[in-house]
């Protein structure tokens, strides 16, 4: 029987794009932002957040360490994006897109990041001829798995076997919590209500997909309605990419969790997460001995942008006061 996770707490700063990019917070303020919630890991975008990216002067390298020091957080994650589309004519060739992780390991590695974050859409065959590049530079590639991709699917079983047979200790899995959706996010169903859609329609599809029901089904049924409008039907297409996976499922896998995105799209007055199961997942995660970071990653800005200003830093407070409540530090 393993033993009992020691789960850490950390902060994507994608969670502050909003202020960062109007301009109210800096790189440096977002990652205070992060110390004064008592997270202590730091995971960056460098596309987003990185001025001069995908270089780093060391006069840049030398504030990022101090930065570090003087907050008492250390990075963990780097989410790279592999830009495989980059020509209007043709896609990237196998070795071109090698060298755009190799620039993302070694620029990783100068940040002192042991993760990266690669996306689903990531080829397998990109990241085999990365390995060794990976192992080099000491960072290990984690693949997120995203909505509306999950455990079990063919795109998930073909790199979990090449994990598996490889017995690399240099490619696993970084799960994204919105892989475990339980129901509709009530800012998503606020959101479309103030849009325009008919609220007996919009809650149909959000009972719906509460209660399981196939979701093409679903979706199929409000096209027929009469009185179903754009926007309603545009609410039934976004709940057939909305997901829910049985968080027991993460116990099998272990092993292989590099690293934790902590999804999520608001945090209610009593520090609850209204659309996944924080507490079972956590849970599970505990039990099974994960000993890795959740980093908050707010997704709910996109949702309330239209009719009130965006509080991240509030957010990401409420939701690690969420994490701390059931890691227990």
């Amino acid at each position: 029987m393993s033993e009992k996770g020691n789960i850490k707490r950390g902060v994507s700063l994608y969670s502050y794009q909003e202020e960062f990019y109007k301009g109210e917070l800096t790189l440096e303020q977002c990652i205070a932002e992060v110390s004064k919630t008592g997270a202590t890991g730091i995971e960056l975008l460098p596309e987003q957040m990185l001025k001069g990216f995908p270089k780093a002067s060391d006069e840049f390298v030398d504030q990022w360490f101090g930065w570090m020091d003087q907050y008492r957080v250390e990075p963990v994650a780097y989410d790279a994006f592999l830009d495989n589309k980059l020509f209007a004519n043709r896609l990237l060739t196998l070795e071109e897109n090698v060298d755009m992780m190799v620039r993302d390991l070694k620029l990783a590695n100068k940040l002192g990041f042991k993760v990266l974050r690669t996306l689903v859409s990531t080829p397998l065959e990109v990241i085999e001829h990365s390995l060794p590049y990976a192992e080099e530079y000491g960072v290990k590639i984690a693949l997120e798995v995203h909505a509306p991709f999950t455990f079990g699917t063919p795109w998930f079983e073909e790199r979990m076997e090449y994990i598996i047979k490889s017995r690399t200790k240099w490619f696993g899995i970084m799960p994204d919590l919105g892989i475990f959706v339980k129901k509709m996010p009530p800012v998503m169903e606020e959101r479309y209500m103030r849009d325009g859609g008919t609220p007996k329609i919009i809650k149909f599809v959000s009972e719906s997909y509460a209660n399981g029901v196939n979701k093409d089904e679903t979706f199929e049924v409000v096209k027929g309605m009469k009185e179903a409008n754009s926007v309603d039907i545009a609410y039934a297409e976004l709940a057939r990419h909305i997901i829910y996976t049985d968080p027991i499922i993460l116990k099998q896998y272990i092993p292989y969790i590099m690293h934790v995105h902590g999804k999520y799209y608001d945090i209610t007055k009593d520090f609850q997460e209204p659309s996944i199961p924080y507490k079972d997942i956590v849970q599970v995660l505990q039990d099974a001995g994960y000993n890795g970071y959740i980093n908050s990653e707010y997704e709910g800005n996109r949702h309330i942008q239209d009719f009130k200003k965006v509080d991240s830093v509030k957010q990401v407070k409420n939701h690690q006061q969420l994490l701390k409540s059931l890691v227990g530090s």
